[in-house]
């Protein structure tokens, strides 16, 4: 009877044995011969997976809606924090629809999504977009747009004073794009999907 030490490891759909040398712990993975296409795991990923399988888990446990009002309040504290970089980056009291709207496009653009602007006016802000941010994650998790419309109606609302997020086609739904509207100016017209935002607007001058 001979004794192999050995490492067994997955790869492919199958299990293989690799020689283990303990001389190598420490300074090097026993695994180094797998290269990162064999393995594609790294901490974005990591992070998008596990948004993926939570938001899934609230939305089977608690329902679509509850798992939207969970996500919704995180992502209304990380409207609130991203807003406040933004501020401090463009040097001002609030920001204008203009400068909302760019902010819009630059923060999804830092976290891999495609973002672009459709149309701007005082009275309305429509986005639209090709690639979300969480990826192929995001498909049935339609909860996971709720971080987009609670930073996006936090961000209008806090500088503005009032938002209201209207989330058209999402690519989380099947859709080859996203298109979100944020209504500035109060109307009738809300729909039953649409999130109101509110926020105190201090009349501040973009020199202050």
């Amino acid at each position: 009877f001979y004794l192999l030490n050995c490492t067994v490891a997955y790869r492919l759909g199958r299990l293989r044995q690799v020689p283990f040398d303990s001389s190598t712990l420490g300074r090097e993975s026993v695994l180094s011969d797998w290269s990162k296409e064999a393995v594609p795991l790294d901490k974005d990923l990591f992070m998008r997976k596990f948004l993926r399988e939570l938001s899934g888990a609230l939305q089977d446990v608690v329902g679509l809606e509850a798992a939207e009002g969970y996500i919704s309040t995180v992502g209304s504290i990380m409207g609130e924090w991203i807003n406040n970089q933004y501020r401090a980056a463009y040097d001002v009291g609030n920001l204008d629809y203009k400068q909302i709207a760019q902010v819009f496009v630059d923060l999804k653009g830092r976290i891999g999504g495609d973002f672009f602007i459709v149309s701007l006016d005082e009275e309305k802000i429509v986005i639209g977009n090709r690639k979300c941010p969480f990826g192929e994650m995001s498909h049935e998790r339609p909860s996971l747009c709720m971080m987009t419309s609670n930073v996006f109606g936090r961000i209008a609302a806090d500088n503005l004073g009032y938002a209201r997020v209207e989330l058209g086609e999402t690519i989380a739904t099947g859709a080859s794009n996203c298109s979100i509207t944020v209504h500035l100016k109060r109307d009738n017209r809300t729909h039953e999907r649409d999130r109101e935002y509110f926020g105190i607007y201090s009349d501040q001058s973009s020199d202050a």
